[in-house]
């Protein structure tokens, strides 16, 4: 008599962070966007581009060679067929988790982090071990508190760099002892680089090029401003992984939007000339940011080293406790930021991103911020 198998379904949660989103809420109901995670949103026109008359045909499951090879070309040794292209850096961790975790498996993450990193293992059921950081630490990764949380039933070791949302980044000699600390387990390692090319120390290596084990994924998102194209990538030299990773794409979208895939294609194609003004820019707004927070005695933080966000935190709970606060924020100063539940954080803590708006509309939101923190 043939046994019966339980199927357990993906238990789906929809993520404070999407629900509470600028563009869940309304853009028109904002004044001072501090909530993003981003660059401005770029247009087709500001990137110099005219869609060509393309053939809206079914794209190459993988991706387009083209824009597979320029992807690889950002490390030595990496090729085409080492990258599979996806809707956005959400879709390629969703693909990972899916293909990698099941109920019976084991996954260690850091927190706080961009909840797709939580939620999706969530759904699936697999146990976890957050590896919380500590603003007293300086948001710095534990590498023996990972160490320690890794059990037989480890599949992946799941951390981000440049961190989402602190802006903190590990060193070279770091993101090197994990690689090492994954291979001697017989685990996966999962680098969510989607800031990386946002490092204004210098980026560190691609994770995916130090070992067949180690996974790294990024998206055109943040760095270049073109969420909407929803265009993002995972990368592994391990062809097995590649054909799994690809099985999951075709059973979720087939292949992607040709139109999108082109527009990627010309964006990094004139990668250096778009970076080097957006990371000069970034450099001179996050000069803002702290010369605020030196003046701004009511917040303390840890002074972000890449990406667009950073973390404050409040000394004290404000007039009206935090939901005053946020309440004041929005109403009384048109200012929105990310509270710190988008996190599993306390809402004393708050992402602060300042690389989408102006840099009048970045300075008149630190101001709100400001007055809404002293407001009776």
């Amino acid at each position: 008599m043939p046994r019966s198998i339980e199927v357990v379904p993906m238990r789906y949660v929809r993520m404070p962070i999407e629900v509470e989103s600028p563009e869940e809420y309304g853009y028109g109901n904002i004044r001072y966007n501090l909530s993003e995670s981003s660059i401005t949103d770029q247009t087709l026109s500001s990137l110099g581009l005219s869609v060509p008359d393309l053939t809206l045909l079914y794209g190459e499951h993988r991706g387009s060679e083209r824009l597979r090879a320029l992807i690889a070309a950002d490390a030595p040794g990496l090729k085409a067929d080492d990258v599979l292209v996806c809707g956005g850096a959400a879709t390629a961790l969703f693909i990972i988790a899916t293909a990698l975790l099941g109920p019976g498996d084991h996954l260690v993450v850091i927190r706080p982090n961009y909840a797709t990193n939580l939620e999706t293992p969530r759904a699936i059921g697999c146990a976890i071990s957050l590896i919380d950081l500590k603003f007293e630490e300086g948001f710095r990764i534990d590498i023996a508190r990972i160490a320690a949380a890794i059990t037989p039933r480890t599949k992946i070791i799941s951390v981000t760099c440049p961190h989402n949302p602190t802006g903190t980044m590990l060193s070279e000699a770091e993101l090197r002892q994990l690689v090492d600390l994954a291979r001697d387990n017989g685990c996966k390692l999962l680098v969510d680089e989607t800031y990386r090319d946002l490092s204004y120390g210098g980026t560190l290596p691609l994770a995916a090029a130090l070992g067949d084990h180690v996974i790294s994924v990024s998206s055109l998102s943040k760095a270049y401003g073109v969420p909407g194209i929803r265009i993002g990538w995972l990368i592994t030299t391990d062809p097995a992984l590649q054909e799994l990773f690809l099985a999951a794409k075709e059973q979720i979208s087939i292949c992607g939007s040709v139109v999108d895939e082109w527009i990627a294609e010309q964006v990094l194609a004139r990668r250096a000339a778009l970076l080097t003004p957006t990371l000069e820019e970034m450099r001179t707004r996050l000069g803002l940011v702290s010369d605020w927070m030196a003046q701004e005695s009511l917040l303390e933080w840890v002074k972000p080293s890449g990406g667009v966000v950073c973390f404050p935190r409040m000394r004290e709970v404000p007039p009206g406790g935090t939901d005053g606060f946020y309440k004041r924020l929005l109403e009384a100063h048109g200012t929105y930021v990310g509270p710190g539940h988008w996190f599993e954080m306390p809402d004393t803590h708050f992402r602060l991103g300042y690389g989408w708006t102006t840099r009048a509309e970045l300075e008149a939101g630190l101001d709100g911020i400001s007055k809404a923190l002293r407001d009776a």
